[in-house]
């Protein structure tokens, strides 16, 4: 088959580039022709709220990647449009999760089709965004006729997708992340990051948003310390909302010396270093519909606490893989003391078990059932 993935990819770089990089690399893997189109202008600069939307990572060798789209120039959308229509691709995967990119989106794929061979099948990580804007309802549905169907990771996108559309769509679990290199040992990723061996280290890990719910955790830490003095909160991620927020929960005297802070954009290449040097990933979300995060810590074999909030659970059997917890500070606290009583080999050895379910070839596989082939 000849499949373009229309999403970002390097030099951008984050989650949703990481993934579409992966998933090429599966389509590969079994023989079919990819090649990626990424932005070469993403977001206007007063919509991104980060240092950057750049890549430091070396350009990958082994994918085909054009950057392509410029996500505020229609002009920019209908040569995009051309050219995808006259390549003849049998399968156009695009990635939606941000009504913003509705627009541009909607317009190449529907010039893109008008070749009346090729098949959409949209990868729909938000239909309803968590931070709303004006033209978000207006912007998602232009585009959501483009496609042909519809994969979404969680529930809560099944369902918001099945409201507005009438279009086929398929729930698959996200795959799991093996792009960021192999486990390290404890010790070796704590020497890489300078942090001691004996202390009991608890990874927050991605943007700092509103939504995903840092300060719960921080307002938890007093009473997870009272507990376990040897608790730090490693913070690795950078502030995609009000530092300061954030600074007031941090001088708290009750946590002097227990944080970590690691606040700037982590490389792919860093990545294993947080997690393997962690004893238990925390999820402290307010709202969710997925979470890369998720896949990262099946990945490296590290044990979790979600919140009970949109698709988060759904990956986390409960006592088994993690602890699920409210979505508040005591319960957060309480489910981390509560793991900290718990042998943390047991809970590896169901997660090596459980990460199994969680491959890159049921994506695919649904992608082609859905576009018929």
């Amino acid at each position: 088959m000849k499949v373009t993935i229309i999403g970002p990819a390097h030099p951008l770089r984050g989650g949703l580039a990481s993934f579409n990089e992966r998933l090429a690399r599966e389509f590969q893997h079994q023989g079919h022709q990819v090649s990626i189109y990424t932005f070469s202008l993403q977001y206007p600069s007063f919509l991104f709220p980060g240092t950057t939307q750049y890549s430091s990572e070396p350009k990958p060798k082994d994918i085909h990647i054009n950057v392509a789209i410029n996500s505020v120039n229609p002009l920019n959308w209908v040569k995009t449009g051309l050219r995808l229509k006259k390549e003849k691709p049998d399968i156009i995967v695009v990635r939606y999760w941000l009504p913003f990119m509705g627009p541009c989106l909607g317009s190449i794929l529907r010039i893109a089709k008008s070749n009346k061979l090729t098949k959409v099948i949209c990868v729909a990580d938000n239909i309803i965004p968590h931070e709303k804007r004006i033209g978000d309802n207006l912007f998602t549905k232009y585009f959501l006729p483009s496609a042909d169907a519809f994969i979404t990771m969680s529930e809560k996108v099944l369902a918001d997708v099945k409201r507005l559309s009438q279009k086929p769509v398929e729930l698959v679990a996200h795959p799991l992340y093996d792009n960021f290199g192999e486990k390290v040992s404890r010790a070796a990723a704590r020497a890489a990051l300078n942090i001691p061996e004996t202390d009991f280290v608890l990874l927050f890990f991605g943007f700092i948003r509103k939504y995903k719910g840092l300060d719960l955790l921080l307002e938890a830490m007093p009473l997870i310390i009272e507990k376990i003095p040897e608790a730090k909160l490693l913070i690795a991620g950078e502030f995609y909302d009000d530092k300061q927020i954030y600074s007031r929960l941090m001088n708290d005297a009750a946590i002097t010396g227990k944080l970590i802070l690691h606040t700037d954009f982590i490389s792919d290449s860093e990545v294993k270093n947080y997690f393997c040097a962690a004893n238990l990933v925390v999820q402290p979300y307010r709202n969710a519909t997925q979470s890369g995060v998720t896949p990262l810590a099946y990945h490296f074999d590290v044990p979790m606490i979600v919140t009970n909030v949109g698709g988060l659970p759904a990956m986390v059997p409960n006592g088994k893989v993690g602890f699920i917890a409210g979505p508040n500070t005591h319960s957060i606290a309480e489910q981390i003391i509560c793991f900290y009583q718990s042998t943390e080999t047991d809970f590896i050895a169901n997660i090596q078990a459980e990460k199994k379910k969680y491959s890159w070839t049921i994506l695919t596989n649904t992608i082609f059932k859905l576009a018929k082939f």
